[in-house]
């Protein structure tokens, strides 16, 4: 049975680049007679607000959407994301990073660059190099620190890997494209990155259906779905939403959310036709 998922953060209100997604999910569901799932994405405490939450039920519902219940919270469940960062730990894959934002950017420019991944610079190893005795005496002295993926490691740990793209085939994951990426900050016990691999294999979900713009994090992803015998569900990447301008579309453009369609009157039936979704 086919399983979809949408999942949202609430850090804002809805907008049409939402609906479009959470549109693609639920019509895929629908037309295969399998389930539609929704997960509130909230590791980030500090952004998201009940406000905001209660907010995206209020929109999907003004959209004719329904969902599977109960939903997911990510707050309830950073023990699990815990135990699977420590797996990891224990396999040699993930090391603590001290470094702050500043550290790295002079870093990065007394080097004269560093590579370049999808979100900009990599980060160039620096804690990498430390000695089991030097993390220990850190760590010791509070020094608040980030968990990182070691990529090499963790590219030599998983070899060739693939995932299915729905009309496009198979993708080659490129294990190193985003270098040693944090899987925990320091104030945020899991990153969006660990913490949806986990979700998606405890749910179920089958096929995974989210914006253009992560097409690159699938690479990660799978990299940590090989590294902790997860499942690979089937993915499909579609096209963004953009303002009148030709700007992707985002939270903070208040005039854009589907919670001002809806108070100006706009008929949720339009939306969904104008997304190509028509009744």
């Amino acid at each position: 049975m086919i399983v979809t998922r949408f999942a949202p953060s609430p850090t804002g209100r809805l907008h049409r680049g939402h609906a479009l997604s959470a549109l693609t999910g639920w019509q895929a569901a629908r037309a295969a007679k399998g389930r539609f799932l929704l997960r509130i994405e909230d590791i980030d405490l500090g952004r998201c607000r009940p406000a905001f939450e209660a907010g995206i039920y209020e929109d999907l519902a003004w959209l004719g959407l329904d969902w599977e219940t109960p939903v997911r919270r990510q707050s309830e469940h950073f023990a699990e994301y815990g135990a699977a960062l420590a797996r990891l730990e224990g396999d040699g894959l993930v090391y603590p990073c001290f470094c702050t934002r500043a550290e790295i950017e002079a870093e990065i420019a007394a080097a004269g660059g560093a590579p370049q991944g999808p979100d900009g610079p990599r980060y160039p190893g620096t804690c990498r190099a430390l000695s089991p005795a030097e993390r220990a005496a850190r760590q010791s002295a509070g020094i608040p620190f980030a968990r990182r993926l070691d990529a090499a490691a963790a590219a030599a740990r998983v070899g060739t890997l693939r995932w299915e793209e729905a009309d496009r085939g198979e993708i080659a994951v490129d294990p190193r494209l985003h270098g040693d990426v944090v899987l925990a900050r320091k104030d945020i016990p899991a990153s969006y990155h660990l913490a949806v691999v986990l979700d998606d294999a405890l749910q179920g979900v089958s096929l995974v259906t989210r914006g253009e713009d992560l097409f690159a994090a699938t690479h990660l992803h799978r990299v940590l779905q090989a590294l902790l015998c997860l499942p690979a569900p089937r993915y499909r990447h579609h096209r963004l939403v953009a303002d009148a301008g030709g700007r992707r579309l985002a939270k903070r453009d208040a005039a854009a959310t589907l919670a001002s369609l809806r108070q100006s009157g706009a008929d949720p039936r339009q939306l969904r036709t104008a997304l190509g979704f028509p009744d």
